[in-house]
């Protein structure tokens, strides 16, 4: 899976679905396409699993293969579609990781779109004995996106705590949880941040983990401890990565 080598075994809820059904078949091979960095054909064959989905009347696929379609769209910066692809799911098909995925998601999708209150109401919202019976690395992906929020809400104590939940649900030493601090150190102003995504980023470059990468070295570039010819570099380096995934608005926010 895209994130078990950068730390925590959850990115996308792809491989929950695999099953002997079509739309499991294609929802298997839209994780391997998204592993080999393949976004397009990734969401080509999330679109082929949704229509399996329906075709088999299985509720709970549809509802995670929207899922992940949107975390796709998400994660390219498309976030109309990413919101109305959320708004497709029927909530009360999800079981408890699920409804666990689906919050994360809805936050996710805020904090991209810097609207970090939305992403604190949905993360208030959550039901945490429900959520400290999930799965321990989707707790931690959502413990970060909580984190992340209240960082940029100001809210330093609160953030602090969410990332020890994400701590104790995932490797300290691994990428993701250092991102997850890289990215507070960085909205709340901390001289850390920097080395904090350096080492976020080695970690992502050992795990072959572009998007990770380059998404780091975009928010490196807008550090303001960053010298300008450093931060043009991590630019171009940046939005070469993002036009090779395919993915232009990635690349265009690089360039900015």
């Amino acid at each position: 899976m895209v994130m078990r080598k950068f730390g925590i075994a959850v990115l996308l809820s792809l491989a929950t679905i695999a099953s002997a059904s079509d739309s499991g078949i294609l929802s298997y091979r839209a994780q391997r396409s998204l592993d080999a960095g393949k976004f397009a054909k990734s969401y080509g064959q999330l679109e082929r699993a949704l229509l399996a989905s329906r075709k088999e009347s299985n509720l709970r696929a549809e509802a995670r293969v929207l899922m992940a379609m949107a975390q796709i769209r998400t994660m390219s910066l498309d976030f109309a579609l990413a919101d109305s692809l959320i708004a497709q799911v029927r909530e009360n098909v999800l079981d408890r990781n699920t409804t666990l995925k689906f919050l994360q998601g809805k936050a996710a999708l805020a904090n991209a779109q810097e609207k970090y209150d939305e992403a604190i109401k949905v993360c208030n919202a959550a039901d945490m004995d429900k959520v400290k019976k999930c799965d321990k690395p989707l707790q931690a992906a959502f413990f970060s996106e909580c984190a992340i929020a209240q960082a940029a809400s100001r809210r330093s104590d609160d953030a602090e705590e969410s990332l020890k939940m994400v701590g104790k649900r995932a490797d300290k030493d691994g990428g993701f949880y250092i991102y997850t601090a890289a990215r507070i150190a960085d909205l709340t102003g901390k001289g850390e941040a920097d080395s904090l995504y350096k080492e976020a980023e080695r970690k992502s470059i050992q795990g072959n983990i572009p998007y990770m990468t380059a998404t780091i070295l975009y928010h490196r570039s807008q550090l303001k401890s960053t010298p300008a010819d450093e931060a043009e570099d991590l630019k171009l380096r940046c939005k070469n990565a993002f036009e090779l995934m395919g993915l232009p608005n990635n690349a265009k926010r690089c360039g900015e």
